[in-house]
């Protein structure tokens, strides 16, 4: 089994440094690597170089399209027999590959998708994001696990696919916003066989502060609309939790403001989700300090989600604007 790795990149020249350098230590040596520079201004290009004698790998440079365009142009050229795709920020286990093809050749799939986690290496801020984005207590409980929530759909940061799927599902139609959610509902509503490698783990660095991880769960949140333009059944109750955490975050501050006997009743309620946080976080890291910081990161997380979501939802869905 052939594996083609296409990895899009845009402005990440160091982070592509550390991902290729996880990738000269895989157990399993049947793969090429495709790099896809999107219309970068500072290019990666002498980086990837430094890697052509330790890796089968490619680097091409075209305008910028966003990362889901930039995973076709990858897609186009991949000689493999199973594409893979990373994001840009992840460090990829020695055994990730071997993980994965011992179990496609033990269980048909035609797309599987993977679980992240958070390095021993990171910083205290991003092991706290990483809790937020995997945590039960967070809209992370439905994302790579073994628990999901209805039907599981890989994300980019660690999918694969067939050239099979490839070849018929032509790639990612959008390019952001949820690029990768709409391909793999339109993955399975094709018949392909869809499922989760719990072992394929990766470790995904996400943003490096909380600041440019509100961006990244407003654009999320924003995501989850423009997929529900292309599959309305695909908006489930689940998705309404960030908005709803948020709108009850405003009551409570307006309750306590004007001395409302309920705000004791939503204080109350508050402190125990985030002793939940904090306590679980801490059995997980074994860290006080992450504990500390994953609360934090866990607000960011469903506010910054919850407001895009509700500001694409009144714009695109109540007033019908695109």
């Amino acid at each position: 089994m052939f594996f083609s790795i296409i990895i899009p990149l845009y402005n990440r020249p160091q982070e592509i440094d550390e991902l290729l350098h996880t990738l000269t230590q895989q157990t399993y040596p049947q793969f090429e690597v495709l790099i896809i520079e999107d219309g970068s201004k500072l290019d990666a290009r002498e980086i990837v170089d430094s890697y052509k004698d330790k890796l089968d790998i490619s680097y091409y440079y075209k305008e910028n399209a966003g990362q889901g365009f930039a995973r076709n142009y990858g897609f186009e050229r991949a000689k493999g027999d199973y594409f893979v795709v990373f994001d840009s920020d992840c460090l990829i286990p020695a055994d990730y590959l071997e993980t994965v093809k011992n179990y496609l050749l033990e269980h048909r799939l035609d797309a599987y998708g993977g679980p992240d986690g958070a390095h021993p290496s990171f910083t205290s801020v991003q092991k706290a994001i990483s809790y937020s984005m995997t945590s039960p207590f967070t809209t992370g409980g439905i994302r790579g696990n073994k628990k999901h929530i209805g039907t599981f759909h890989p994300r980019s940061f660690n999918m694969g696919i067939s050239r099979e799927v490839w070849e018929r599902t032509g790639g990612f139609i959008l390019t952001r916003l949820g690029e990768d959610i709409e391909f793999s509902i339109r993955i399975h509503s094709m018949g392909f066989k869809i499922g989760l490698i719990p072992d394929a783990i990766v470790y995904h660095k996400r943003r490096t502060d909380l600041k440019q991880f509100y961006r990244q769960l407003h654009f999320f949140g924003r995501a989850r609309i423009n997929i529900y333009k292309h599959f309305p059944a695909e908006l489930k109750a689940v998705h309404f939790f960030p908005a709803l955490f948020t709108l009850f975050l405003v009551l409570s501050l307006v309750l306590n403001l004007v001395s409302n006997p309920l705000s004791e009743w939503c204080n109350t309620l508050l402190a125990i989700y985030i002793l939940l946080i904090f306590f679980h976080s801490w059995s997980l890291n074994k860290s006080a300090k992450v504990a500390f910081l994953s609360i934090a990161a866990s607000f960011v997380q469903l506010i910054a989600y919850g407001l895009g979501f509700m500001q694409d939802f009144w714009k695109r869905i109540i007033l019908r604007k695109e």
